[in-house]
C-alpha cells in the first residue's frame, strides 16, 4: 500500500510527539511507534523531527541507504516554536501524495488571545493579502461563524478552557463554510500546558493543529450548519437581547449565543480596541454572576467609547463538573445608545 502523510503533534508539555492523522484519517494522540513499523521509516521520521524541532524548514532527502525518500514540513506559528509537522516517507521512486492542508494555532487563556499560522488562514480560505489582519483575535472569535462547532464535544472545550488544566488533550470535528462557499469538514487537536509568558508570569496555553480532512458532505460526522439549534440560536437576539457564554473566573467572554451585540469591541482584531469591563463596573459584572438578579455594567465599544448594558446572569453546565454563564445584554436605550463617559 502507498505511503500516506503523518500529521505528527508536537505540542509538549511533557509529552512525547503523537500521530494526530494518517492521510485523512484523524488519530487520538497515537505514539509513532504504533503506527510506523518499518525501522528506516521510524528512524528517519524521528530525525525529521529532531531537525525540524530546531531550524523549521521543509526536508527532502533519500536516506543513507538509498531505500526512502523522507518529505517533512514543518507547522509552526512562528519560528522558534514547532507545534507539529507533516512527514511522508516512501520508496525513491514512488510517487508523493497530495498533501491536506493543516495549520497551527494558539490559545494563550491568560490574555484571552488566540494566534493562527498562516497555514491555518489558508485553510480558512482567508487570502493572502488578510493574513495579517486575521493571525491575531480574541479566543471568542474562534467560536463564531464560519465554523460550525460540533455541540456534543464543544461544551467539553469550554470547560478545559474554564479549568485550564496542564495535561489536557481535546479533539473534535467541525465544519467550516470558506469564502468560496465550500464547507470543509475540519479537525483539531490540542493540549494545554503553563509556560512562562514575554513577561516571565506562567501563562496557561493549548497549543493545537487544525487538518482540513476533505468536503465537510463526504463526512457523515460533520456538523450541518442549518441544523434547528443554529436556526434557533440564529434568531434568538429578536427581542433586542444578546446572549453569551461568559467564563465566570475571568469575566471572559467564551462564545456568542446567536449573533454578536453591534458595536461591541469583543474580537480583538488589529486596529479594534481590547475587550474590557469598565473597571468601576467589574463588582457589578461579579455580583450578576454570583447571583444578582440584574445589573448595569459598561463595555468597550468599537469606537472606544463605554456601551452601557443591562445584563443579568444564570450558571449553564459544559460539563458534569464544569459551569459558565450564561449572559444575557440589552442596550440600555436599545440600538442607539450613545456612549457613556469614562
Amino acid at each position: 500500500m502507498a505511503a500516506k502523510w503523518l500529521l505528527i503533534e508536537t505540542f509538549g508539555g511533557r509529552h512525547e510527539p503523537t500521530v494526530i492523522a494518517l492521510g485523512h484519517t484523524p488519530k487520538k494522540f497515537v505514539p509513532l511507534g504504533n503506527i510506523v513499523r518499518h525501522h528506516v521509516t521510524l528512524a528517519e521520521t524521528r530525525r525529521a523531527i529532531t531537525e525540524l524541532t530546531i531550524e523549521q524548514s521543509t526536508i527532502d532527502r533519500i536516506s543513507e541507504d538509498g531505500s526512502r525518500r523522507t518529505i517533512a514540513v514543518p507547522l509552526t506559528i512562528s519560528a522558534p516554536r514547532l507545534h507539529g509537522l507533516m512527514v511522508w516517507c516512501g520508496r525513491p521512486d514512488e510517487e508523493v501524495p497530495a498533501r491536506d492542508l493543516a495549520g497551527a494555532w494558539l490559545f494563550d487563556l491568560t490574555e484571552d488571545t488566540s494566534l493562527r499560522s498562516d497555514d491555518l488562514l489558508t485553510v480558512y480560505g482567508i487570502p493572502a493579502d488578510q493574513h495579517a489582519e486575521q493571525r491575531q483575535q480574541s479566543i471568542a472569535g474562534v467560536y463564531s461563524a464560519p465554523l460550525v462547532s460540533n455541540h456534543r464535544d464543544e461544551g467539553t472545550a469550554l470547560a478545559r478552557i474554564v479549568r485550564a488544566e496542564d495535561g489536557q488533550e481535546t479533539q473534535s470535528l467541525w465544519t467550516l463554510t470558506r469564502p468560496d462557499g465550500q464547507q470543509r469538514a475540519l479537525h483539531y487537536s490540542c493540549r494545554q500546558m503553563t509556560k512562562p509568558g514575554p513577561d516571565g508570569t506562567p501563562h496557561h496555553l493549548i497549543r493545537g493543529i487544525t487538518h482540513d480532512i476533505g468536503p465537510a458532505t463526504d463526512n457523515p460526522t460533520a456538523p450541518s450548519s442549518d441544523t434547528l439549534d443554529h436556526r434557533v440560536m440564529d434568531r434568538i437576539a429578536a427581542d433586542g437581547k444578546h446572549h453569551a457564554i461568559v467564563n465566570p473566573a475571568t469575566l471572559r467572554l467564551l462564545r456568542w449565543i446567536g449573533p454578536p451585540l453591534p458595536r461591541l469591541a469583543w474580537q480583538a482584531l488589529p486596529g479594534q480596541p481590547a475587550p474590557a469591563i469598565h473597571p468601576d463596573d467589574i463588582p457589578t459584572a461579579r455580583a450578576v454572576l454570583d447571583g444578582s438578579p440584574h445589573g448595569q455594567i459598561r463595555m468597550r465599544a468599537l469606537d472606544g467609547s463605554w456601551l452601557t448594558l443591562d445584563i443579568s446572569a444564570k450558571p449553564i453546565d459544559l460539563d458534569r463538573s464544569t459551569t459558565a454563564a450564561l449572559v444575557t445584554l440589552r442596550p440600555t436605550t436599545g440600538p442607539g445608545n450613545p456612549a457613556s463617559p469614562a
